[in-house]
């Protein structure tokens, strides 16, 4: 499968570096440049990519509203933040708008190719710095009882390794099931739960006790 991505940056330079490591990739396909929010909207229309990566900080349209609406006129699209500002005031708002991972621009090059492989995959890409920042409020957030949903034994546990944070290739091998059937699992948990994507997940699952804390 070749991944469509189109490239959301307001500086020339960081998308010229963006799409030299990207184009090298055999299956990974670079189908459009977007120059501000707005380009991307209306790029996001035209050419239907498969990942979007998103900067935040632009001229006319931030990233924040450019995601909330392509996500509005195309809801299943996968949109991963890429950002030199991986504090609060960037993370929570791009979540709640909708952004299915959260990469900073200091990740590597292979942390970057498989945020962008990950985020094709229905997975959820994060710097690990960002993930810890979750799971660590998450954590902090145990006082406050949250009510878990009627699960079966198997659900309970996809729940579990998703707050681990294994992607779903990873809980299937754990739990010696198909991809496929992981990914039902994860739909019928979002059904049950009320959430709507997997990080979501993961934070639930931390809060309702079912991680533990790091040592």
């Amino acid at each position: 499968m070749t991944i469509r991505l189109l490239l959301v940056d307001d500086q020339r330079l960081v998308r010229a570096g963006l799409r030299a490591l990207c184009a090298a990739e055999p299956d990974i396909e670079i189908v459009g440049e977007a120059v501000d929010g707005r380009d991307a909207v209306h790029l996001a229309d035209r050419l239907a990519p498969d990942v979007i990566l998103m900067d935040l900080r632009m001229p006319r349209m931030d990233g924040i509203e450019a995601t909330t609406e392509i996500l509005r006129r195309r809801p299943h699209a996968r949109i991963t933040v890429l950002t030199t500002f991986d504090d609060d005031d960037h993370l929570y708002p791009a979540l709640a708008a909708g952004a299915c991972g959260f990469l900073v621009k200091d990740a590597t090059p292979d942390e970057l190719l498989d945020g962008i492989r990950r985020a094709a995959r229905d997975e959820n890409p994060f710097s690990p710095t960002v993930l810890r920042r979750l799971v660590t409020q998450a954590m902090s957030a145990r006082t406050t009882p949250v009510s878990v949903p009627a699960l079966t034994g198997r659900e309970r546990d996809v729940l579990r390794l998703l707050g681990e944070g294994l992607s779903n290739a990873d809980i299937g091998e754990r739990l010696h099931l198909g991809v496929t059937t992981v990914k039902t699992h994860v739909g019928n948990l979002m059904t049950k739960t009320g959430y709507a994507n997997r990080v979501q997940l993961a934070v639930f699952a931390v809060r309702a006790g079912l991680v533990d804390e790091p040592a």
